[in-house]
């Protein structure tokens, strides 16, 4: 005799509408998630408003379409802390940060932001430090670009499906079309730069984590104020970075958000 299913409709709807949003395709209408899922409108309208509400799912800036929500990222940042990655960020990133004198951060894709996941503070307490929780739009970090640089041309042109961007600060790349143009450049060198793009006196230098498959999950950066940049420190940053990068990768990282 076999046992009767015990799941609940709505909930398997719920997790449905929550692994139909993958890298690749982040953002759905009502109409499409009603339609790839099979369920009526009204009943999809009335998850997708709950599912709002509690944080699960945002909506763009026309509130037509809806992402993954900050509460997903809550979680998956939790179960971060416990991952392979991380524990290999606590030997690689601390060495850097001491090697630099300068904070260093490892970033992960959120969406359209690089949300920070950690990061390792140097032994001079008056160094310039970021609070760990911070989230950047992708475009305007430079572990954000090469996140961004994992990517195609078209997955990044449906992702920013208008040409501009908002500046945070007077350096902030302000068109889609000018970002591809320096991801060409970040693909080929697999370093990426940020000249006071997201904080105003304060610049960036970033590298690609790759996974196992050669698919960058993450990036490494060091931040240092303008005022503390020489051409020496800036060049020795550049190769503690690179090799902070590489330490990172190409291993059975755990990780439960991919940026590709």
């Amino acid at each position: 005799m076999s046992k009767p299913d015990a799941r609940v409709k709505s909930a398997d709807r719920v997790m449905d509408i929550l692994e139909l949003f993958s890298p690749t395709d982040e953002k759905y209408n009502l109409t499409e998630i009603a339609k790839l899922l099979d369920m009526p409108p009204s009943s999809t309208h009335l998850l997708l408003q709950n599912m709002l509400a509690r944080g699960y799912l945002e909506t763009d800036e026309s509130g037509k379409y809806f992402r993954l929500g900050y509460k997903i990222f809550e979680i998956s940042n939790m179960f971060t802390k416990s991952t392979t990655l991380l524990s290999e960020f606590e030997r690689v990133g601390s060495h850097a940060a001491a090697e630099m004198n300068e904070s260093v951060m490892l970033g992960i894709r959120t969406g359209d932001q690089l949300l920070y996941i950690a990061q390792k503070n140097p032994p001079d307490p008056r160094r310039f430090s970021i609070q760990f929780t911070q989230s950047l739009p992708l475009y305007a970090s430079a572990s954000g670009k090469i996140i961004l640089s994992g990517l195609s041309d078209s997955a990044i042109r449906k992702l920013y499906p208008h040409d501009n961007l908002q500046a945070l600060t007077n350096r902030t790349i302000t068109t889609v079309s000018s970002l591809l143009d320096e991801l060409r450049t970040i693909r080929s060198e697999a370093i990426s730069f940020n000249f006071g793009e997201s904080i105003e006196g304060i610049s960036c230098i970033s590298a690609p984590v790759y996974n196992i498959s050669g698919v960058i999950i993450a990036a490494i950066s060091v931040s240092i104020p303008d005022f503390r940049v020489t051409e020496q420190s800036w060049q020795h940053s550049i190769a503690c970075i690179q090799e902070s990068a590489r330490l990172l990768s190409y291993k059975p990282l755990s990780l439960p958000l991919s940026s590709s």
